[in-house]
């Protein structure tokens, strides 16, 4: 097994490859036109979090093997280079794709025009659009003054070079920043006939930058943008006189005068300005730079304004109403008889909320227990917990405070459900809470009956709309007492409890998944049908992967559905020819995670909030729940299978044989998010 030790991805390359994959997605001609551009948005966004968490611990990395001296296992200096390069080829890429999709839009009648090319009545209306909604939410600084901490991370910003015809050769310049929030990026323009034209907000403020400047002598303007990404690692204090919800709070104050990371500029920026600009905001050469065109922020694209037309994008999918809960019937006595299972979006979150509603004016129910990891920005529920809290039920919440970019979501959330009177559990020393677990407790005759929601995904309603994912709703004994004891194991914080029926980490995840593949090492060596399906976001974890070459060179089929990050590599004759992994991006982000063991034909199927990454297995509360009813058990294999249909080469994942460039599009593939959707309605 030699081979083992060079067969493994780089997990920063292998999830610049993903995003590349998502890419693929705005180059696919077969996707519809507004859509694609929406998937430009969808990278950029990526990419932009990439280089605020991933770049940067790099660059730490970087600057505590200089100051150390100690050696790490890996350069992160080659690291660096290497993502520089492949980003530069997805730039080329991106652009040429942004050009061919904006002509295709003008021959759809959807114009995306500048500022030179707009009509006297278009300019008109610019500049009346500007007084009454743009003028107020600009605060230009002038460049001697600036600091870099002045400047907000993930904005772009127009540098300014201000010129007076009367005054030959003299410059100032200035920075504003583009108010794409509270104001939308696109500007709808009137149109002389049925063709819709749009402006991008830069480019109404580069129409109207006299309406700013002219007071001052001014007459002629230059803008070019840029922007930069700052380090967003939390440094977390570990003073034990602060609360954790104080500690949370000053963090993420040092996170806006974070280290930049990566400072993009207009290709067409003069070097003068380019030099003054770098060194204002302590751009150094190890940073990572890049020339660009005239815009930056395509996560504003997500957002593209809705022009009247639907045929160029997808159909709607309305969720599907779930067959075994029908409406005014309680769902408490329904999932006491039976097993349920949700799968969003496919399948309406609203299910949840009537739950918390009815269990929160169900006499009968005591006490209410809630992981919150990520919630909606007007969380239903969290206002059906409140509710709860004020109908006299006990309700106990673990708030994560340090989900990655809605810490101050979810500390504004803990204040809330603390003034209402909710049990708030703030942290676990050491660990983050990452499952997702709903435990309901309720007296029937004389005793305690319990009712437990495992989930894969986020107790949040609007990313349930696009995230696809698992839920189950069960009343299953075992389950629920051991649901019951990872609560306690949150209140306790230092007594793990034994488990009879979920697979808990940091405790016994990697040990029993590990064991769960050993089985199907042995029935392949004994001549036995062996297989595993995975179904993961990321499969990055160095042990878990290489006990998956030792099954696939044993025999064992391995199918592998890993969305982003995967570090193993299929196809390589003498380790891993039985295995084969493929990844799927579509209309849904891929969220689920699902296991699948032949376990010598007495099928054993898991349904887990964990990737199988080090985080996940060793530094994070994670459960994996068994799906113990047959209907439901199927329900999943049948969605797996549909899915491992969607093989086309552009989406197998790390093949050697396979170009994930040039082969995209090349080969016919079957959209397995629309099938399972088909399916779902059918059954």
């Amino acid at each position: 097994m030699a081979k083992q030790s060079v067969s493994l991805v780089n997990r920063e390359t292998s999830w610049l490859e993903f995003n590349g994959r998502v890419l693929q997605e705005a180059a696919d001609e077969t996707t519809p036109l507004i859509e694609r551009i929406k998937f430009l948005g969808i990278f950029s966004n990526n990419l932009d979090e990439f280089y605020r968490v991933r770049v940067a611990t790099l660059n730490r990395m970087l600057d505590y093997n200089k100051r150390s001296g100690e050696g790490l296992s890996f350069s992160p200096r080659k690291v660096l280079k290497e993502i520089n390069r492949i980003d530069r080829e997805q730039q080329k890429e991106f652009s040429g794709i942004f050009r061919n999709i904006v002509r295709k839009l003008a021959q759809e009648g959807i114009l995306i025009v500048t500022e030179r090319e707009i009509n006297r009545a278009q300019g008109e209306f610019v500049r009346k659009y500007f007084n009454q909604h743009v003028r107020s939410q600009l605060f230009p600084i002038m460049l001697n003054n600036l600091k870099s901490s002045s400047l907000v991370d993930k904005s772009i910003y127009l540098a300014i070079r201000l010129s007076s015809s009367a005054r030959s050769g003299k410059f100032q310049h200035a920075i504003i920043r583009v108010p794409s929030k509270p104001l939308s990026r696109f500007v709808l323009l009137p149109s002389p006939d049925e063709r819709k034209f749009i402006i991008l907000l830069d480019d109404v403020i580069r129409y109207c930058l006299d309406e700013i400047f002219s007071i001052f002598g001014y007459d002629a303007f230059k803008a070019y943008t840029f922007k930069f990404t700052r380090d967003a690692e939390l440094d977390i204090d570990n003073d034990v006189s602060k609360s954790f919800l104080e500690i949370m709070s000053e963090s993420l104050k040092q996170r806006k005068l974070g280290a930049p990371v990566r400072f993009i500029h207009d290709k067409t920026m003069p070097a003068d300005l380019l030099d003054i600009l770098k060194h204002k905001l302590e751009i150094s050469e190890t940073d990572t730079i890049s020339k660009s065109g005239r815009y930056h922020n395509f996560k504003d694209f997500m957002s593209f304004p809705d022009v009247g037309r639907s045929d160029l994008l997808y159909a709607p999918v309305p969720p599907l109403e779930h067959r075994r809960l029908p409406r005014r019937e309680s769902i408490l006595n329904i999932i006491r008889d039976q097993d349920i299972m949700l799968h969003y979006p496919y399948q309406s979150f609203h299910y949840i909320i009537d739950l918390l509603r009815e269990a929160s004016i169900d006499p009968g129910v005591k006490a209410i227990k809630m992981t919150l990891y990520r919630v909606a920005k007007d969380s239903r529920v969290v206002n059906a917990l409140i509710n709860a809290a004020r109908n006299g039920k006990s309700v106990t919440v673990f708030m994560e405070l340090q989900a990655r970019f809605d810490e101050e979501a979810n500390i504004y959330w803990a204040g809330k459900l603390q003034e209402e009177g909710v049990k708030l559990i703030q942290g676990i020393p050491g660990f983050k809470v990452h499952c997702k677990l709903l435990l309901i407790r309720r007296k029937e005759g004389d005793k305690n009956v319990y009712y437990a929601n495992v989930g894969t995904g986020n107790f949040n309603e609007e990313t349930a709309r696009v995230y696809a994912d698992d839920s189950l709703l069960t009343a299953d004994p075992q389950v629920t007492a051991d649901v019951n004891a990872v609560f306690h194991l949150f209140e306790s914080k230092y007594n793990p409890p034994r488990f009879k029926s979920l697979i808990v980490a940091p405790f016994h995840m990697r040990n029993y998944f590990t064991r769960m593949i050993n089985n199907e090492i042995r029935n392949a060596k004994n001549g036995k049908e062996a297989w595993c399906i995975i179904k993961l976001n990321n499969l990055v974890d160095d042990k878990m992967v290489k006990k998956l070459y030792q099954a696939g060179n044993a025999g064992v089929k391995v199918r592998i559905i890993c969305r982003g990050t995967c570090t193993l590599v299929p196809g390589i004759t003498g380790l891993s020819e039985n295995i084969e992994v493929i990844s799927i991006v579509d209309r849904f982000l891929e969220h689920s995670r699902v296991f699948v063991f032949h376990n010598g034909g007495e099928e054993k199927y898991y349904i887990s909030s964990a990737d199988w990454m080090i985080r996940n297995l060793d530094n994070r509360i994670e459960v994996a729940c068994p799906v113990n009813d047959a209907g439901l058990r199927q329900e999943l294999k049948t969605m797996l299978l549909i899915q491992l249909k969607d093989n086309a080469k552009a989406r197998i994942v790390n093949h050697p044989d396979i170009n994930p460039y040039k082969d995209a599009g090349k080969t016919p593939r079957i959209r397995s998010q629309q099938e399972i959707y088909n399916y779902l309605r059918g059954i």
